[in-house]
């Protein structure tokens, strides 16, 4: 389960649950390469920790607004296959709310305030440093992959792949 956001330029979007689940379809190959040039990222099973890093609290329990958006934000388009997860997809304007507010973060800010629900499930005092950076180097890439899409005008169409 990985839950992966793209970049896509406003004119190629098109309003097609199945156009939008085509975006996704890529091997690993293709998809490494847009990670690569800040065009893609993906999250793995943990990304419901990096919305709290974000949020402060659980998703669908934070105002809507840039912290909201970097990872479950967005205008939900349903499949076809009422069992899948819906895509969800963000503005150019929401693009850029979300790049000037990651810009803005300071990562230990974030770190001290959501720490001890991100420590929790690990239980090894000794964790902390490992769990940190992990979550840093998160930070790290959506504020360069969102910085990127912003720049290039782009919308984000994103997608829990199971």
């Amino acid at each position: 389960m990985y839950f992966h956001l793209r970049a896509v330029p406003p004119s190629a979007l098109r309003n097609s649950a199945t156009w939008f689940q085509r975006l996704f379809e890529d091997d690993w190959d293709i998809v490494r390469e847009r990670i690569g040039r800040h065009r893609e990222e993906v999250l793995d099973r943990q990304y419901l920790d990096v919305e709290l890093l974000y949020s402060g609290i659980p998703p669908n329990h934070a105002p809507d607004g840039p912290p909201t958006d970097v990872v479950l934000g967005g205008r939900p388009v349903f499949p076809p296959n009422p069992s899948l997860p819906p895509f969800l997809l963000l503005t150019t304007a929401q693009v850029t709310g979300v790049a000037g507010y990651l810009k803005a973060a300071d990562f230990d800010d974030l770190w001290r305030r959501a720490r001890g629900k991100l420590l929790r499930p690990y239980i090894a005092t000794d964790a902390e440093p490992e769990v940190r950076g992990l979550f840093a180097a998160t930070h790290r890439d959506l504020t360069a992959f969102y910085a990127q899409t912003a720049e290039y005008g782009d919308a984000v169409v994103k997608w829990l792949v199971i």
